[in-house]
């Protein structure tokens, strides 16, 4: 997959300038592909040269005039075609999995700091789940929202990142006990 698909993805349901798809990535397509701003602005004006989106100005009264950018006819086409193709498995590409990895031969003190801080960021992005996919169902009980929603692609990848940060933080508290419990008495 490559910027693009997520760019076009998170313009399906909604118009946005650069600025509030970052935003938007900040929050739901965060949990995932990482992108930072200036690396949207860029594949925005890419996407818009090569005709995948649209953009026009916002005139704007009290602030500086905005762009706002929409998915083209030929831009769901791309997705359409990407979307055909076969995915390929996920890679893991994390330190902290480099640190524990080295747990036998290191002092594990600085490990297990690193393993319960990633726990403990792993909570506020569990909430942060969990606030976003209730705004998004709003007062829709979960099981009618899944079933009866005509936009249910980011609700499904906003509980898919929740529960890869719920895994992730109970694989660290359990590799954490695990190395203390090594440790022995303190």
């Amino acid at each position: 997959m490559a910027l693009r698909h997520a760019v076009l993805a998170a313009l399906l349901d909604n118009e946005f300038s650069g600025y509030q798809l970052a935003k938007a990535f900040g929050i739901g397509v965060a949990n995932f592909w990482h992108a930072l701003p200036q690396q949207l602005y860029a594949e925005l004006s890419k996407l818009e040269a090569e005709g995948l989106v649209a953009g026009r100005e916002v005139v704007q009264t009290s602030r500086p005039n905005k762009r706002v950018f929409t998915v083209t006819a030929e831009g769901l086409a791309e997705l359409e075609r990407f979307v055909a193709a076969d995915s390929k498995p996920t890679f893991i590409r994390d330190d902290l999995l480099v640190m524990v990895q080295t747990a036998d031969h290191v002092d594990t003190a600085h490990v297990i700091a690193q393993l319960d801080a990633r726990a403990e960021s792993s909570l506020a992005r569990i909430a942060g789940y969990e606030d976003l996919l209730s705004l998004i169902r709003g007062d829709v009980p979960e099981p009618d929202f899944l079933r009866e929603s005509p936009t249910i692609g980011p609700y499904l990848t906003c509980r898919r990142g929740l529960a890869l940060e719920r895994e992730t933080r109970a694989w660290c508290l359990e590799s954490a006990a695990v190395l203390r419990a090594r440790l022995g008495p303190a």
